[in-house]
C-alpha cells in the first residue's frame, strides 16, 4: 500500500485507504477462498452432524435426530427466512438514505453476500462488514458516512443484544422469568451487558470530528500527525456512529424493527427446533442461553461454527436443559442458520459483482451519498 504524501489531509488519507482496501475485500471471495472454506466447513459439520451425536453416552441423540417434527422443521424455515428479511430491512433503514443507486435488489444482495462472508472469514462477521463496506464505497457513498452508519447498524444491532441479556438476565436470577440460574450465567452477563451499554453512550459524547482537531493541533504533515489523525479517526467514527444510532431511535426508524426481527425470528429458529425433538425449556431461558452462546462468534472461525454451536450447548446445560435435548436442537437450529443463506448468498455475490460494475460504469458524475450538490451547498451557505 503507497505511503499518503506528506501534506494528504485526513479526508484524503481516509480515501487513499479506503479505494486500495476497497480493492482487496471486493476480490476475497475467488474461488481459491470459496473451495477452503467449502472443506473447512464440511470436515466440521460432518464432525458435528455424524459424530458428535455418536459418541458413547449420546444414541438418544442420535435417535431424535432422525426423528423429527416435518411441521416444527417447517417452522424453523420459515422462521429464519423472516430473520434474513428483518436483516435486509435493518441495512436500508441504515444505509439508504440519500443514495439512489442502492434498490431493494442492490440491498438484498449486498446483505446475503456480507452473511456468506461472515460464514467463510473472520470472527464477529469481519468478513461481512469488509464486503459491505468494499460495496457501499463502490455506491459511491462516502468514506466518513459509510463509517458512521456501519457503527449505527452495530449499535442498533448489539444495542437489542444487551438489552435482551439484561432484560432475560435479571428476570431469571430474581425468579421474575421461567427457568431460573446461578449468578455466573445470568447476573454476569447482564452486568457485562449493562457495562458495556454505558460505554457506547460514553462514546457519544466524543467531540465531533475530533480526528480532524486532530490534525490541526498536530499542526504538521509528517509522520506523527498522520498517525496522531488515523488514530483519532477509530473513536471519531465510533461515536459519529453513536450517535447516528440514537438519531434513529428517536426518530423511531423502522430500522430498529428490522433489527429485532432479525435476532428474535433466528430465536424462534431455535425455539421450533426444540419443538421439533421434544418440550422447549422456557422462553427466557432461550433467549439467555442464544445470546451467551453466540458470544462464541469472537472465535477466529468460519461464521462461529464449532464454536458457537458448543458455546450454545454449554449455555443451555448449565441453565439446566437436558443435555441431548439441547444437542439435537443447537444442530438443527444452526443448520438452518448456517446453510440456509449458502447457496443464495453465493448467488447474491456473484449479481453483486454485476451490480457494483454497472455502478462502476455509469461513473461518479454524481455528489457521493453524505454530500451535498454543489448548489445545494451554495444555498446552504446563503442561507444559515
Amino acid at each position: 500500500m503507497g505511503e499518503p504524501p506528506p501534506s494528504a489531509s485526513a479526508d484524503e488519507i481516509e480515501e487513499e485507504l479506503e479505494e486500495e482496501g476497497g480493492e482487496i475485500l471486493g476480490g476475497r471471495l475467488d474461488r481459491k477462498h470459496l473451495i477452503w472454506g467449502a472443506i473447512f466447513v464440511v470436515v466440521v459439520v460432518v464432525f458435528l452432524y455424524v459424530g458428535l451425536p455418536r459418541l458413547a453416552g449420546l444414541d438418544d441423540t442420535w435417535d431424535r435426530i432422525q426423528s423429527g417434527s416435518p411441521a416444527w422443521l417447517a417452522a424453523c424455515l420459515l422462521f429464519e427466512v423472516i430473520s434474513f428479511g428483518g436483516y435486509v430491512w435493518l441495512f436500508r433503514g441504515v444505509f439508504v438514505r440519500g443514495s439512489d443507486r442502492i434498490g431493494w435488489a442492490a440491498s438484498y444482495q449486498i446483505t446475503m453476500a456480507g452473511l456468506l462472508a461472515t460464514r467463510l472469514f473472520s470472527a464477529a462477521g469481519a468478513g461481512g462488514a469488509a464486503l459491505t463496506i468494499w460495496a457501499l464505497r463502490r455506491s459511491g457513498m462516502r468514506t466518513r458516512t459509510v463509517a458512521t452508519r456501519m457503527v449505527a447498524q452495530y449499535v442498533i444491532l448489539y444495542g437489542i443484544y444487551m438489552v435482551s441479556v439484561i432484560v432475560c438476565g435479571l428476570g431469571l436470577y430474581f425468579g421474575i422469568l421461567p427457568g431460573g440460574g446461578d449468578f455466573a450465567i445470568t447476573m454476569v452477563p447482564a452486568i457485562i451487558g449493562a457495562i458495556l451499554i454505558g460505554g457506547a453512550l460514553a462514546m457519544s459524547l466524543i467531540p465531533d470530528q475530533i480526528d480532524r482537531r486532530v490534525a490541526r493541533w498536530m499542526k504538521g504533515s509528517g509522520r506523527s500527525a498522520r498517525i496522531a489523525t488515523r488514530l483519532a479517526a477509530l473513536p471519531d467514527a465510533v461515536a459519529a456512529g453513536v450517535r447516528e444510532a440514537i438519531t434513529i431511535l428517536r426518530e423511531r426508524d423502522g430500522a430498529v424493527l428490522g433489527a429485532a426481527i432479525w435476532w428474535y425470528f433466528d430465536i424462534f429458529t431455535l425455539w421450533a427446533a426444540f419443538h421439533a425433538f421434544g418440550d422447549a425449556p422456557p422462553f427466557s431461558v432461550i433467549v439467555m442461553a442464544y445470546f451467551i452462546g453466540m458470544v462464541a462468534n469472537l472465535l477466529p472461525l468460519p461464521g462461529g461454527i464449532g464454536g458457537v454451536d458448543g458455546g450454545l450447548i454449554g449455555a443451555f446445560i448449565a441453565l439446566g436443559v437436558e443435555g441431548s435435548l439441547a444437542i439435537v436442537a443447537v444442530l438443527t437450529y444452526r443448520a438452518f442458520a448456517f446453510w440456509l443463506p449458502t447457496i443464495p448468498g453465493v448467488i447474491a455475490y456473484f449479481q453483486l459483482r454485476r451490480t457494483v460494475a454497472r455502478w462502476r460504469d455509469e461513473g461518479r458524475d454524481r455528489p457521493q451519498v453524505g454530500e451535498a450538490p454543489v448548489a445545494a451547498k451554495a444555498t446552504l451557505r446563503y442561507t444559515k
